[in-house]
């Protein structure tokens, strides 16, 4: 089993900085999760660059039709792309269809640091101001690191899912925002 590395708790979140993706961010998506080890609970394999250029595209459509989307996630010490954090429509019609989910994914570098919490905390309020007041997260069962930050957020876990491809268990965290 995996160790979850978290920040103490007296220690203070990093500062993060969100914006939508550009176009070239399907490129530093691609470079930044072209890791077997942040893809575990994504399918295991890394993406090819048409999943990230066919996601960043439909996030600014997001963005401009709702007012959120999977932000970029950036650092503030130096602008370098670390990873994605944001919300958006459930995308199947398994789990949670309808609602709107709440994820993160950061690049192997940036773990244990509090960017996810961070990053997360800065994505409600991007769906608050936009008028969402319920969101969900789905973590793979195995994902501690993802689970610890559905706690941090005040996530509650409230079902339990059965994936149809891979037939793996996920949570469903809830949160009213």
């Amino acid at each position: 089993m995996k160790s979850v590395n978290t920040p103490p708790a007296n220690r203070p979140l990093p500062a993060v900085e969100l914006r939508v993706p550009t176009e070239e961010d399907a490129m530093n998506w691609h470079r930044v999760f072209d890791d077997p080890e942040v893809m575990e609970f994504h399918g295991g394999l890394p993406a090819e660059l048409s999943v990230y250029e066919e996601l960043t595209a439909r996030q600014r459509r997001h963005h401009a039709e709702r007012g959120f989307c999977l932000f970029t996630l950036l650092d503030p010490a130096d602008g370098a792309v670390i990873g994605f954090t944001g919300a958006q429509p459930w995308p199947w019609d398994w789990g949670p269809a309808g609602e709107i989910e709440i994820g993160w994914r950061l690049g192997r570098a940036y773990w244990g640091k509090g960017y996810a919490t961070a990053a997360a905390q800065a994505a409600l309020d991007a769906v608050r101001t936009a008028g969402v007041r319920h969101v969900v997260a789905m973590v793979d069962a195995r994902n501690e690191r993802s689970i610890a930050v559905t706690r941090r957020l005040g996530m509650r876990q409230a079902e339990t899912v059965i994936t149809p491809r891979g037939k793996r268990t996920a949570y469903c965290h809830r949160l009213d925002v």
